[in-house]
């Protein structure tokens, strides 16, 4: 029932429907667009569409608003909030910039628009190593994500600082989950997104963002993979590579503020065009600064 009746409001309000690869199956199999931040932001940005129903969470639905603060963002479910992105506060970023003014402030793209405001420039899982290497010579907050900055200090050997922010499903990941994970599934690659500790990262063979990770699957001659991030992934795995088989390194590795879309939510957003998002101009004007830099780079 509601698949038809999304089609055809979809039609009628000429939306579009995005989703992240975190989401529930049936919300990914509804969306026009599945994929990451970083492919997200850029189809919001391009997007004719006169109403965007991001399904995601509200940092996402947010970062869509400000590359398009002409269109209608939706998001299907109000309290789909990402638990990173409360782990930073506004006025200790504002004050820090304000004590280490030579500090360059790179931004996860997992923050809500306020923190974006204040950053030179922002990232995303998939491009963070590749614009970070365009500052060799300075000093680096990295905000939210101690984990991927960690990562970031770790592969570039630059001056890089972090955030005391993580993923709660990604840092839980231990080294003993691969050891095992391995003597279970010896053929297995380990696949393992940079949210998780460092001591994790260097057990995997291949550490990418969602969409890398995607990518190195279905490009790999290899059958078997051990998958260390979120299990919505799995369906888009499974998807493109039918003849492939895939793992989950944990059992805790599932979002529970992404699963929280339903089609039902999608149907009623859609329907009533109710939870919109809105962000105050000044902070956009702000903010879609740092994330044209990051455009530009990527």
């Amino acid at each position: 029932m509601y698949i038809k009746e999304i089609e055809k409001l979809k039609k009628q309000k000429n939306a579009v429907i995005l989703a992240h690869f975190y989401q529930n199956n049936e919300v990914q199999d509804i969306a026009d667009y599945v994929g990451d931040s970083l492919a997200l932001s850029k189809i919001a940005q391009e997007t004719d569409a006169d109403i965007i129903v991001f399904c995601g969470v509200y940092f996402m639905a947010e970062t869509a608003k400000i590359l398009s603060p002409n269109k209608k963002v939706l998001l299907p479910k109000q309290n789909s909030l990402c638990r990173m992105a409360q782990m930073i506060d506004y006025n200790e970023l504002k004050e820090f910039k304000e004590d280490n003014p030579d500090t360059m402030i790179v931004t996860y793209v997992n923050t809500r628009a306020n923190i974006k405001a204040l950053s030179d420039i922002i990232v995303t899982s998939s491009n963070a190593k590749n614009i970070v290497k365009n500052f060799p010579n300075k000093k680096i907050m990295y905000v939210p994500d101690k984990n991927l900055g960690t990562y970031l200090r770790h592969i570039t050997g630059q001056d890089i600082s972090v955030w005391p922010g993580y993923c709660y499903i990604h840092d839980l990941l231990t080294k003993k989950e691969i050891e095992r994970m391995r003597l279970e599934h010896p053929d297995a690659e380990v696949l393992v997104h940079p949210e998780a500790p460092l001591k994790v990262l260097l057990e995997a063979d291949f550490v990418g963002s969602t969409k890398n990770i995607l990518d190195y699957a279905s490009k790999s001659e290899k059958k078997e993979f051990i998958i260390g991030t979120d299990k919505g992934l799995i369906h888009a795995l499974k998807k493109q590579n039918p003849n492939k088989t895939f793992h989950l390194l944990s059992k805790g590795l599932n979002c529970l503020n992404m699963k929280r879309i339903t089609l039902e939510d999608v149907y009623k957003s859609l329907k009533d065009e109710k939870f919109e998002i809105e962000v105050d101009s000044e902070i956009q004007k702000k903010a879609i600064i740092a994330l044209d830099r990051m455009m530009e780079l990527s």
